[in-house]
């Protein structure tokens, strides 16, 4: 199905369903159920006002979709493409694209109150989505602290704050334990982000890379200048990779990973001193579960960090 051309798309969907919305941004109505409307202020720095709790909720990502989830929001929409098998029972919900690319004529059909995007990807869509009488809420998921902060907001949203705070004291708690087990000695560690074709290093600032840190890990791309357009993430050196000797390599990716993995081993075996790295002589080359890493798990940040706690754990000497 195309995605209609803005243009003409706003005059289409008011002409659809401008009789089924009664109240808009510039005239709030509180709900007379309960008489209180809510107020968030997202990670964009929007404040985004509802005349009641959201009834029904569209997601353009899994890991806002695993937090809604569990917070026991009524989620009508879900970001197409495969969903981690935790979340298989929302699998019927619609698919309605992703931050990357929104189906608006699905999120029409649905009538939502609020779409969930990200910041600062779908900031460009937040008119579209308004005129067709929804709101869209952005938040960010570059670290551990993000996350918590989106299940904080989240919590707000759905009138759930104490369920939220009981989730994010595990994700603490969790930290600390991991935390309180780790040697001063930290492991060397070489985050790849890649497709076929294309291997990125992710930097401390990415969702992965706070999470290597938090589980003990030292990333070796951490003073790595960052790619203008993806500031998360920076471009390869393979002398500099040789410089630091990382102890692991860890593999997030699209597609086929052992293909990302194999295509990436490939090109660096070209640089001298490759065989001597310690990551090769102990064979400490690991596909991340993508359900995990390379995307925002939601609530399993926590079994992320068990992941590569196990991982560096295992590994010492």
């Amino acid at each position: 199905m195309k995605y209609l051309s803005i243009a003409w798309f706003t005059l289409f969907v008011i002409v659809l369903i401008g009789c089924d919305h009664t109240s808009n941004t510039n005239n709030p109505v509180v709900n007379q159920a309960d008489g209180k409307s809510i107020s968030i202020t997202d990670s964009s720095d929007r404040t985004v006002s509802f005349d009641d709790t959201p009834k029904k909720i569209i997601t353009l990502g899994n890991g806002e979709l695993d937090i809604i989830n569990a917070l026991g929001g009524n989620l009508v929409g879900r970001p197409t493409g495969t969903l981690p098998t935790h979340l298989n029972e929302l699998k019927d919900l619609m698919e309605v694209g992703s931050a990357h690319g929104i189906d608006l004529e699905k999120v029409t059909m649905l009538r939502s109150d609020v779409v969930l995007g990200n910041n600062p990807m779908n900031i460009k869509d937040v008119p579209a989505i308004e005129a067709i009488g929804a709101k869209m809420v952005l938040t960010e998921a570059n670290s551990v602290d993000d996350v918590k902060n989106q299940i904080q907001l989240f919590g707000q949203l759905l009138q759930e704050e104490n369920q939220a705070r009981d989730i994010i004291d595990t994700i603490d708690e969790k930290i600390t334990a991991i935390q309180s087990n780790q040697s001063s000695d930290k492991k060397r560690v070489l985050l790849v982000y890649g497709a076929p074709g294309t291997n990125m290093a992710a930097l401390p600032n990415s969702l992965s890379g706070s999470l290597v840190e938090l589980a003990g890990g030292e990333n070796i791309a951490s003073d790595f200048a960052s790619l203008a357009n993806y500031p998360q993430y920076a471009q390869l050196n393979a002398e500099r990779i040789i410089e630091s000797n990382p102890q692991f390599i860890l593999f997030m990716g699209h597609g086929d990973p052992e293909k990302v993995r194999d295509g990436f081993i490939k090109e660096m075996k070209q640089t001298a001193g490759w065989q001597h790295l310690e990551a090769v002589q102990n064979n400490h080359f690991e596909i991340l579960p993508p359900d995990l890493f390379g995307t925002n798990p939601g609530t399993r940040v926590v079994d992320a960090l068990d992941y590569l706690d196990k991982l560096f754990q295992e590994a010492k000497d």
